[in-house]
């Protein structure tokens, strides 16, 4: 199993080791390349003007980071084409689908770019171009590979002209036209075949050789060279099933059903992630991937370490299938907590509700790892991440517990990427998002916004108050939209355009959504009145505002309706963002 991502820069840890694995491969794979060349490819990526080009690199590799292969794509926005410098798998990786991965990742940023086309060079299938007959099968098996694709090589041209008189396989040049019934114009065609040999080749080419070869593009619109491989057939792969580069990746909580509260009443159940599976896998929007596990430095960046480790204690000592309820609170005097840690669960917690118990820690905390990991994918190009995650988080505060909550993972995964850009936090729950509140009540580089039930009805009733706007730098930079008891999905849109014509403002980075689909109609826990089609709307809002989003699951509790609002959710969001 592999991934395929976006590599920024090796500025990053995990972006130095993926450039170095890329760059042992093209040693292994492409021995002619020179050293200099191998060597400049992290100046490719940090520097695009001075190369003439903005550098693209993906890679394919295993969730511990073992790159199996890669692809690098060249960017010219002024003459608006791409072209596909490298496509290559690591040495002994045959079979695994990884080169059809990733040209069809660089056929979508290619698209996403909206350029007229791609180009690319193969080696000749042409026995009086390739003389070898072992090498000559491989370059035909490439270009019917590519076929499929509908990339053609560029046809009566001179490009194949080999730059030493009698060399051997000298390269065609091909181009994808992305699937668009789209012609290239001669002259067009000519300023990007100059580019391509200047830019790339210019130090090795002898003198008047570009001339020639841009010169014999004489047809107009430019020929492509027919079909030699597909032979009538209708396969073609740009209409197959939604690739994995469009998809939402998609990280479940692996170890959210062993924090089990077998108590009538309590509706935090485990069937709540199966409910909304069970609609997600009726589409096929979704891509998912196992959760990394990260130090507890990144929980303890959000939360205070002595709540962390007594929460950490306190629920390693509790025998199995038993629960400990919040009793005593602090009000007279918090100095002094009780030895017993059972009874000093209330110097840590904002309701009675909330039970410690053996298992509560361990769930918790793998949800701040699915959340970490969706950040993770954030950074590393990906644009629509969903960490479908129990229990929740949005309550839990810097150190304190509640409303099901113990980790805040949508603050965790917002700490995380605020070092590489500024980030907005919209909380889209029932009930307000007071845990991110908290944390980032005195910042201004994390955005915090939620639109909540008004607190004189609805938990956690302290909080979520007009009034709090934050403090110090961080004042202006806290919103709360507090909304009535009765609210259907039209009035809530007009809340969240509000909502989301503040985040434009904000100009941020990042986007953390913490999705509250307990806003429902006959949600047990609020008196909403949305029904599938506005969570779809909400969705479609969200979206358009083009920016790489994490999704972090919060509440949601009526389990007849859940999944659907999710899946009409999701289906908003992506369509939004691709369609």
């Amino acid at each position: 199993m592999f991934r395929v991502r976006r590599i920024l820069d090796d500025t990053r840890a995990t972006g130095k080791q993926a450039v170095a694995q890329v760059q042992q491969i093209m040693r292994d794979q492409f021995p002619k390349l020179l050293p200099k060349t191998i060597a400049a490819l992290p100046h490719y990526l940090r520097n695009p003007v001075k190369y003439g080009f903005r550098s693209v690199l993906f890679v394919a590799d295993d969730v511990k980071g073992n790159t199996k292969g890669f692809a690098l794509m060249s960017h010219d926005p002024e003459l608006n084409f791409a072209y596909l410098d490298y496509l290559s798998a690591a040495r002994g990786v045959t079979g695994q689908g990884v080169g059809g991965a990733l040209y069809e990742r660089v056929r979508e940023e290619a698209s996403r770019l909206g350029v007229i086309g791609l180009f690319f060079e193969a080696l000749p299938d042409d026995a009086r171009l390739s003389k070898d007959p072992r090498i000559r099968k491989q370059n035909a098996a490439r270009l019917r590979f590519y076929e499929r694709f509908g990339a053609f090589p560029i046809a009566n041209t001179r490009y194949e002209t080999p730059i030493v008189p009698g060399g051997d396989n000298p390269p065609l040049l091909v181009f994808d036209g992305l699937g668009n019934d789209v012609s290239l114009p001669a002259p067009l065609a000519k300023s990007i075949v100059r580019a391509i040999l200047e830019r790339k080749y210019g130090d090795i080419l002898p003198e008047g050789y570009v001339d020639r070869v841009v010169e014999s593009f004489k047809d107009d619109p430019v020929k492509l060279r027919p079909s030699r491989y597909l032979k009538g057939e209708a396969e073609v792969i740009r209409k197959r099933s939604l690739p994995v580069g469009k998809r939402i990746v998609l990280i479940v909580n692996d170890k959210h059903a062993i924090h089990h509260v077998k108590e009538i009443g309590y509706v935090e159940a485990p069937v709540r992630i199966d409910t909304i599976m069970a609609e997600l896998d009726k589409t096929s929007l979704f891509y998912r991937v196992p959760a990394v596990h990260f130090g507890e430095q990144r929980i303890t960046a959000v939360h205070d370490a002595e709540f962390f480790n007594y929460f950490k204690r306190v629920c390693s000592k509790l025998e199995p299938e038993e629960s400990v309820y919040p009793y005593v609170f602090p009000i007279r005097n918090a100095a002094h907590p009780p030895e017993d840690l059972a009874i000093r669960a209330g110097y840590y917690c904002i309701d009675t509700f909330t039970p410690i118990n053996r298992n509560a820690f361990l769930a918790a905390r793998r949800a701040v790892d699915c959340s970490l990991t969706g950040a993770k994918y954030l950074l590393e190009g990906t644009h629509l991440v969903y960490a479908l995650v129990r229990p929740p988080g949005h309550h839990a505060e810097r150190r304190a517990f509640g409303g099901f909550c113990y980790f805040n993972s949508a603050a965790a995964a917002a700490q995380y990427l605020s070092p590489f850009g500024t980030v907005a936090i919209l909380d889209i729950d029932y009930h307000h998002g007071n845990g991110q509140q908290v944390i980032f009540y005195s910042r201004r580089d994390v955005l915090t916004i939620s639109i909540h039930c008004k607190p004189s009805v609805a938990y956690p009733y302290f909080s979520g108050f007009a009034s709090e706007c934050g403090e110090g730098e961080g004042v202006g930079f806290n919103i709360n939209y507090s909304l009535p008891e009765k609210v259907d999905g039209p009035a809530f849109r007009i809340e969240l355009k509000t909502a989301l014509t503040r985040i434009k403002r904000f100009r941020p980075q990042f986007l953390v959504v913490a999705l509250g689909l307990d806003t429902a109609r006959n949600d047990p826990t609020g008196t909403w009145d949305l029904l599938p089609d506005d969570f779809e709307a909400n969705g479609r809002l969200v979206g358009a505002l083009g920016l790489p989003t994490l999704v972090v699951q919060e509440g949601g509790y009526d389990t007849q309706v859940l999944g659907i609002n999710a899946r009409r959710f999701f289906t908003g969001l992506w369509s939004a963002a691709y369609e």
